[in-house]
């Protein structure tokens, strides 16, 4: 009786990904006509500006290319692994596999992202400090933040060159660190873009704002470090408490196999395993935020 549920939930899922592809061709049959009419010339020298997604969005931000064309290859994997779990070891399992995999991606995303991020943070003084030189050497604001991006190592250079290509495209410099900032959603990038902003509207030293912008960067620095420092016991803590059911669950799979495997082949039991996941999951999520919150 499972397997043709699952093999319905398959198809629907299928059907589903079918018609989402289908529109989507449509769609961009539609824009090549209008750009035709256009003409390639104007499409070519003023494309739309489109936002990215929230997955392009996460897998620019950590520093990675969205493979579109095995975006079907991927869900159509996803969908097999989810259809086998639930072959094998019924609805549970597929429950678990069609959560777990999609967590599982989001979390190693934002794991990038955020070492990504803290390395941007610290090369951002030096070119900063770059910036300031070349002003004094007499270049304009514009033109220095391009030469310092250009001369600066990964992964600031890779996160910054759209700011780059933006000012030589003509968009303003503080329209295209905003964009960056609202991108990549740092303080440290907010703060130069909002300093950038204010100069641009209201004139002023360029050279002394970027060298307090540097001051607040090492302060907001120091006090991280100090801060992680303090917290340390309880991030311990937590990660303790998170990973003792794991451990202990594990441990008694080992062990005594059969303990588990009979809660496993029983209804009752089996509502109580997914129980049992739902509160370590809740428990993990509390656990995060009150470490974040700190």
């Amino acid at each position: 009786m499972k397997a043709p549920l699952l093999l319905g939930l398959l198809c629907s899922l299928l059907l589903v990904l079918g018609v989402v592809l289908l529109q989507k061709g449509w769609r961009q049959t539609g824009e090549e006509r209008v750009l035709q009419r256009l003409g390639q010339d104007l499409a070519a020298s003023a494309p739309p500006p489109v936002k990215p997604g929230w997955l392009e969005r996460a897998f620019i931000r950590a520093g990675l290319d969205l493979p579109h064309g095995r975006m079907g290859l991927m869900v159509s994997l996803w969908l097999a692994a989810l259809l086998l779990a639930g072959l094998a070891g019924g609805w549970m399992a597929a429950l678990v596999v069609a959560l777990l995999l999609p967590l599982g991606l989001r979390a190693w995303l934002v794991w990038r992202y955020r070492r990504r991020v803290r390395r941007l943070v610290e090369q951002l003084p030096q070119m900063l400090d770059q910036v300031v030189r070349s002003l004094h050497a007499g270049r304009t604001l514009g033109d220095a933040v391009v030469r310092a991006i250009d001369a600066s190592p990964d992964p600031l250079h890779a996160a910054l060159s759209r700011v780059s290509r933006d000012v030589q495209l003509g968009v303003g410099l503080p329209d295209a660190l905003q964009e960056v900032a609202d991108l990549f959603e740092q303080e440290e990038l907010r703060i130069l873009a909002l300093g950038v902003r204010v100069n641009h509207r209201y004139g002023g030293s360029a050279s002394e704002l970027l060298g307090n912008l540097i001051k607040v960067i090492h302060e907001r620095e120091q006090i991280a470090r100090q801060l992680r420092a303090m917290t340390g016991e309880t991030r311990f803590t937590a990660v303790v408490l998170a990973l003792l059911p794991v451990s202990v669950a594990g441990y008694i799979l080992s062990v005594n196999p059969g303990y588990l495997m009979g809660l496993w082949q029983d209804a009752s039991g089996q509502q109580m395993l997914l129980a049992a996941f739902s509160m370590q999951a809740l428990g993990c999520f509390i656990l995060w935020r009150m470490l974040r919150s700190v």
